[in-house]
C-alpha cells in the first residue's frame, strides 16, 4: 500500500468536533490507577492503545472514519499525575494487567486491538497472555525490542524524577521536528497543533518512565506463540523506529502483513489519519 498524506485542517476540525461532540467519556479504578476512556462508534470493539507520548485526542481522525462500523474504546495510560498511579511501582506487565482489567469491567470478551509505538508492546503482551481474548490486532509503529540508545537513556532515568509535563520542556519543538521531520512536515498545521497538544499533555515523569521500561523489555521470544492475526503499519520515513526493529515482527510472527505509508514518519494518525482508517477496516473485515 502506498499513500501520501491525506491530512488536511478541515478534515481535522471535522473529527476534533464530532469527537467532541459523539466520544463518551468514563473513568474506572483498574486497581492501579484511575483509567480514562472514550468510546465512539458502533459495531465489533476495537480498543485503542496510544503511545509513549501521545493521547487519546490524538486517534480522534482516525476513530471519526472508523466510528461507523466499529465501537472504539481509547484510554489513556497511566500518568502518576493526576490518575493515583505510583509509577515507581508500574512493571511492563502491569500496563496489559490495565488492558485486562478494561476488557472485563466493559464485559468485553474478545475484541480487535490497534496499538500505537509503546501501545504495540502492551498489545504483544496481552496477545501472548491471553489469545482467546483477542480477535485481530494492528501494531502502528510496532516492534518487540528497542533498548534505548545512551542519551535517551541517560535523559530517561534523569526525567523520571522531574515535575511538569512534555510541554514545559525547553527546545521541545524544535527536538520533535528533528526526531520525525516526515510527521512535523506531513501534518496540516491543525493537525501539528493536535500533535503537539497530545505529546505535551504527557507528563515528563510519565514519558521516562515509559521509556525506561522499554529499555529493558525483550518479546521476541513470545512472537511465534502469537497465532492471532497482526497487521503491521509503518512509515517509509520512521525513524524512532526503524525499520529493522519492526522486521522483527514481520519475520517472526506466524500471521502477519504489512502496509506502509510513503512519505510517513512515526504518526501517522497525524498525517495519513484516512489511510490509516482505511487499513485498519480493510483488515477487521476481512
Amino acid at each position: 500500500m502506498s499513500a501520501l498524506p491525506d491530512v488536511t485542517d478541515e478534515s481535522c476540525r471535522v473529527a476534533l468536533a464530532a469527537f467532541e461532540r459523539h466520544a463518551v467519556r468514563a473513568t474506572f479504578d483498574t486497581g492501579r490507577y484511575v483509567m480514562r476512556l472514550a468510546t465512539w462508534g458502533q459495531g465489533p470493539p476495537l480498543v485503542i492503545i496510544h503511545g509513549l507520548s501521545d493521547a487519546v485526542r490524538g486517534f480522534a481522525m482516525v476513530m471519526h472514519h472508523l466510528a461507523a462500523h466499529f465501537t472504539c474504546i481509547a484510554y489513556e495510560l497511566p500518568n502518576g499525575l493526576d490518575d493515583g498511579a505510583k509509577l515507581g511501582a508500574y512493571h511492563h506487565r502491569d500496563f496489559a494487567a490495565d488492558l485486562f482489567a478494561l476488557l472485563d469491567d466493559r464485559k468485553l470478551d474478545r475484541v480487535a486491538l490497534l496499538g500505537s509505538s509503546f501501545g504495540t508492546t502492551v498489545a504483544l503482551a496481552a496477545l501472548a497472555a491471553a489469545p482467546q481474548r483477542f480477535t485481530k490486532c494492528v501494531l502502528k509503529g510496532g516492534f518487540a525490542y528497542r533498548p534505548l540508545k545512551w542519551y535517551e537513556r541517560l535523559g530517561a532515568r534523569q526525567g523520571r524524577y522531574w515535575t511538569g509535563r512534555l510541554c514545559e520542556l525547553p527546545l521541545r519543538e524544535f527536538a520533535m521536528s528533528r526526531a520525525d521531520p516526515a510527521t512535523w512536515s506531513g501534518c496540516s498545521p491543525l493537525s501539528r497543533e493536535l500533535f503537539l497538544w497530545c505529546n505535551g499533555q504527557t507528563p515528563i515523569r510519565a514519558a521516562c518512565r515509559r521509556a525506561v521500561a522499554l529499555d529493558t523489555l525483550d518479546l521476541r521470544p513470545v512472537l511465534p506463540t502469537i497465532r492471532t492475526p497482526v497487521l503491521l503499519i509503518s512509515g517509509d520515513r520512521d525513524r524512532i523506529v526503524p525499520h529493522a526493529r519492526e522486521a522483527v515482527l514481520a519475520n517472526h510472527l506466524p500471521n502477519v502483513r504489512r502496509v506502509e505509508f510513503t512519505d510517513c514518519g512515526h504518526y501517522p494518525q497525524y498525517t495519513h489519519p484516512r489511510g490509516t482508517a482505511d487499513a485498519v477496516a480493510n483488515f477487521l473485515g476481512e
